[in-house]
């Protein structure tokens, strides 16, 4: 059930909202199953005024794509930025920069007419509907995290790769900058969450082109089956989970290029 269904849709919107790919962006926006992020903008209730936003005139005028901007992003309280001297330290293993550090804070994901912000809500609704009272939703924890946390709960080996200061910022030689939404689960499953679902910005060290950044935004979504569940079921663990993820998602599997580095196997999903 991970979701990385918001960086998909913040690349695809982005593109959207370059200016060479005006026409582009009003076809898709008209052809809901070509895009998903615009098919969740389209059935949101502030969809008629994004729609006005973001369908330009093909006319190369600048002046045509300023008011996208501001229609698209309107500010609203979220978890401010980590003090500095949190994040930008006299640790010899700091290499987190001044510019990462100015993108702390803005909280894309807690905006509720940017498209971020509609999807993340989106989805909030789909599973709380579907699935009353199970699951608990999270959207403003401490992006610094352990290296514990970040790597070890969830089974990264000790020599990986995305433990080398060239992928991952280092606050100190002990804490991150959390690098996916997955260094929130263990903590959330000692609570005894039966589900949960974590909205966050994160941060890798990519370097910037068509296609990646280094601040992004994730989902994790995690629902936790007891034996009770599938002996009642009359089924194996796997192949009950298997039934209940089919049931609430259609999916594509697609293997990752990354797999022989995370081991992942990625879902496009459709709610």
């Amino acid at each position: 059930m991970r979701a990385a269904t918001l960086k998909g849709a913040q690349r695809v919107v982005s593109a959207c909202m370059s200016p060479p790919m005006r026409p582009v962006a009003a076809r898709w926006l008209h052809t809901p199953s070509a895009c998903p992020a615009a098919s969740v903008l389209q059935s949101s209730s502030h969809n008629s005024s994004l729609l006005r936003s973001f369908i330009t005139s093909s006319r190369p005028r600048r002046s045509a794509i300023r008011p996208m901007a501001t229609a698209a992003v309107e500010l609203r309280a979220g978890p401010p930025a980590p003090p500095k001297e949190q994040v930008l330290t006299q640790d010899p293993a700091n290499n987190v920069t001044e510019y990462i550090y100015s993108r702390m804070g803005i909280n894309l994901h807690h905006q509720p007419h940017h498209p971020i912000g509609i999807i993340k809500q989106a989805i909030y609704n789909y599973f709380i509907n579907k699935h009353p009272g199970e699951f608990t939703t999270f959207d403003d924890m401490f992006p610094v995290v352990t290296c514990e946390a970040n790597f070890d709960e969830i089974l990264i080996p000790a020599d990986h790769v995305s433990r080398q200061p060239n992928d991952t910022y280092y606050v100190s030689s002990d804490k991150v900058l959390r690098c996916h939404t997955s260094a929130h689960q263990a903590e959330l499953l000692r609570k005894k969450l039966g589900g949960f679902l974590v909205t966050g910005d994160v941060y890798r060290r990519d370097s910037i082109d068509a296609t990646h950044y280094p601040v992004f935004h994730q989902m994790e979504g995690v629902r936790v089956f007891s034996p009770a569940d599938w002996e009642a079921a009359g089924m194996d663990a796997t192949a009950f989970a298997e039934k209940e993820l089919k049931s609430s998602l259609e999916v594509r599997y697609q293997k990752s290029r990354w797999v022989y580095a995370y081991n992942h196997i990625f879902l496009s999903c459709k709610l």
